[in-house]
């Protein structure tokens, strides 16, 4: 056996090589078969997507949007100031509505009503368009454009205006003189008898010749209704009006009338001259009518050139414009005969111009506060800011269709470590303040605890009291008569002072504004006249003792 194997070995070591390649030869296309069978059952057809059905999901029942109310409000109107005054009893004063007033003591900072400022308010305008007024430009006769004095007399002045009417009215023709930048705008022309430098003055060129001046105002006519009537006015030295291109309306003081209007317009009036206005008598001028909302150009020109005194600031000067409405019945004056006609407006006068008015108007002559206002809105009376009505805090959760306003108190106070809470403010007590919940409990927080705003809520709602002590004094002037060895009355200085000292504890940083009105009465007759307004601010602090004096 043994040798068997051994013999069969040497065989194969000694193999022929034809044979050995013959085996891989055979052997190499028996794998390459192979490699063709694998290849041939690996390969996978191409398959087509089908997309699954579409899913039928229920439909969600939407549940109405919800609100949570955070309520804040401001103060509520307060009367709490106590105020005491020395002075002598009064019969009841009933005064007429005067706008520019607001609500008083009702809204505003500290339970003052506080209004824009929109600048002095004089009898010749403002500042400050309101949209329905007449622009005005001043002119000065006595300098030239660049505004250098130039030679003048009362002849060149009036001749300068009468080309200026003859014109057309056109500027142009004005170009030599000097012309204020400065505008002003009017809703009235109401200047009673006065200095001629009021023009001067309120156009900021107080530096001119008083009485050498004109000052052309345009603006719109127009009536929301519709309206005939007719213009009646006074002047000193000129005033003419201009509607559509048309003069309907010319007066001047009597000495220059023929000289200035004699080509210009003449009243056909039987009541013209008859009634005084001012210091003198009015012309009456021609019918108007005006279409509801349809508006006419209108154009006022007011001119002063009389050369008044040798001292120039005695001079006079007065520019009186009222209206006459057709069919309309008016009040028939006690002295002097004629109706108390209203004055032209296209707003309703606020409170410091009628202030400005009163102050030489002779009363019952001209009424400000009835008749038409020439515009084509209801002007209205200016009232105070309008308080925000309230929402209910009890609806916490509502949905907002259902949303609804309350006169509720109760606002939202913040602690200091972020907590709220809603109630209602009743009182402060040293460093704590009382409140009460919508339950009606109280509750005493102290004031550190609360947030800045909450704490100045608790200030203006809580104004101070203060004592108010008002003094008067009189100082007469005299004027001797024919060298007579006495004299008579002319005229009274009158002069008012008024102190305020706060009474009560705790500071209060805010600031107060104070009126004082000055009420006269009729020595013979039982009417009274508003004499004076003065305003004055302050705020009671330490440094200022807490007190303020103003006369």
């Amino acid at each position: 056996m043994k040798r068997l194997f051994r013999k069969n070995v040497k065989r194969i070591k000694g193999m022929p090589s034809a044979v050995l390649l013959s085996i891989l030869i055979h052997a190499g296309l028996f794998l390459l078969a192979g490699m063709l069978v694998v290849f041939t059952v690996v390969k996978k057809e191409e398959k087509k997507f089908t997309p699954p059905k579409a899913v039928e999901r229920p439909k969600m029942k939407l549940k109405k949007p919800k609100v949570k109310i955070k309520k804040t409000s401001k103060p509520k109107p307060t009367t709490r100031i106590v105020t005491k005054m020395n002075r002598a009893s009064m019969p009841d004063i009933q005064l007429p509505e005067m706008s520019g007033m607001g609500e008083g003591l009702g809204g505003g900072i500290g339970g003052f009503d506080m209004m824009p400022d929109l600048g002095e308010v004089g009898v010749m305008g403002s500042e400050y368009s309101i949209g329905n007024d007449f622009e005005g430009r001043f002119y000065s006769f006595a300098c030239d454009r660049r505004g250098r004095s130039i030679p003048f007399s009362i002849h060149s002045v009036r001749t300068a205006v009468k080309k200026f009417m003859n014109s057309g009215w056109k500027p142009s023709t004005l170009a030599r003189y000097y012309r204020s930048p400065k505008k002003l705008y009017a809703t009235t022309f109401m200047i009673p008898p006065t200095f001629s430098t009021v023009a001067p003055e309120a156009f900021g060129e107080g530096d001119t010749k008083a009485d050498m001046w004109m000052v052309h105002y345009k603006g719109q006519l127009v009536h929301k209704e519709g309206i005939t009537f007719r213009f009646c006015a006074q002047a000193d030295e000129l005033l003419v009006v201009r509607v559509a291109g048309e003069v309907v309306m010319g007066v001047a003081w009597p000495s220059a009338e023929q000289e200035l209007l004699a080509t210009i317009w003449s009243s056909s009036s039987a009541d013209s001259r008859k009634y005084w206005m001012g210091n003198n008598t009015a012309v009456i001028g021609d019918w108007i009518t005006l279409e509801p909302g349809v508006p006419l150009e209108m154009e006022v020109l007011l001119m002063d050139a009389t050369g008044g005194a040798s001292n120039y600031l005695w001079g006079e000067a007065a520019f009186m414009l009222a209206i006459e409405e057709k069919g309309v019945e008016y009040e028939r004056r006690m002295m002097g005969g004629g109706s108390t006609f209203p004055a032209f407006k296209t707003a309703e006068p606020s409170h410091d111009l009628q202030d400005a008015i009163y102050k030489n108007l002779v009363s019952g002559e001209v009424s400000l506060t009835n008749g038409p206002v020439f515009c084509d809105y209801d002007s209205g009376k200016r009232e105070g800011a309008p308080v925000p009505r309230k929402i209910d805090p009890s609806l916490e959760t509502v949905p907002l269709e259902e949303l609804a306003s309350s006169d509720s108190a109760l606002r939202t106070w913040n602690g200091a470590g972020g907590k709220t809470m809603e109630a209602e403010f009743v009182c402060a007590i040293g460093d704590k303040v009382v409140l009460r919940t919508a339950k009606g409990k109280q509750k005493k927080i102290p004031l550190a605890q609360l947030s800045t705003e909450d704490r100045e809520y608790v200030e203006l709602a809580n104004p101070p009291r203060l004592d108010i002590d008002f003094s008067a004094k009189t100082t007469q002037m005299f004027a001797n008569l024919h060298n007579a060895s006495t004299g008579i009355t002319v005229a009274s200085d009158y002069r008012a002072k008024v102190r305020l000292k706060q009474t009560s504890a705790g500071q209060y940083n805010h600031e107060l504004a104070v009126e004082l009105f000055a009420i006269g009465k009729e020595i013979h007759g039982d009417r009274y006249v508003l004499l004076d307004r003065q305003k004055s601010c302050f705020t009671p602090t330490a440094e200022n003792q807490k007190s303020h004096e103003f006369i």
